[in-house]
């Protein structure tokens, strides 16, 4: 099997695999020519932004200062609207759904590396994927760690650690993220 197979199933990989190096170096590659283009280069932005991702839905935008791991891992739905300074480490799957707000320094990390000194020191590493649902928010600056799912219509209040899912309709916040208002029916 594949080190990128085992990436994306969650199992232990070989960080430092010649094949995900070439990926994170092309996928790097993208993002600085996205980051170099113009706020008024919408039509080069928006092909960039489809070559980088697994997915894209229509009308998605990214402002500027993207900071992508791997991009083919990761599917966009429609109407998403990404701030500045966007950080996704997609060594797992990551879903983001329809309507999604997300705000500026928002990182989201699929990325676990393991407490073994031994296993850290060979650059072995394991992802657990990220979902996002539909009409979500994601105040600024909040960090999303791995296997996080942030349900239909949540908001993520800004400069929150989310370390546990969030369910629909749900308000939550905080360090580590808690919910202060849980709406069972979902968003309205």
């Amino acid at each position: 099997m594949r080190e990128l197979e085992k990436m994306i199933q969650g199992l232990d990989y070989q960080i430092n695999d010649a094949e995900l190096r070439e990926i994170r170096y092309q996928t790097r590659d993208k993002v600085d020519e996205f980051n170099a283009l113009s706020a008024r280069q919408a039509p080069e932005k928006d092909a960039l932004i489809r070559t980088i991702f697994g997915e894209v839905g229509s009308n998605v935008h990214f402002e500027k200062g993207m900071r992508i791991d791997y991009g083919i891992n990761t599917t966009l739905g429609n109407n998403v609207f990404i701030n500045f300074n966007f950080v996704l480490l997609d060594c797992a799957p990551v879903t983001i759904g329809n309507n999604v707000f997300i705000g500026p320094d928002v990182q989201i990390y699929t990325a676990q590396h393991p407490l073994d000194i031994d296993l850290r020191r060979e650059h072995i590493g394991s992802a657990q994927p990220v979902s996002i649902g539909n009409d979500v928010w994601i105040g600024g600056g909040c960090i999303i760690l791995p296997g996080v799912t942030l349900g239909d219509g949540c908001t993520v209040g800004a400069g929150s650690v989310v370390t546990r899912s969030v369910p629909a309709g749900a308000v939550a916040c905080g360090n580590p993220c808690r919910i202060i208002r849980d709406n069972a029916q979902g968003a309205d």
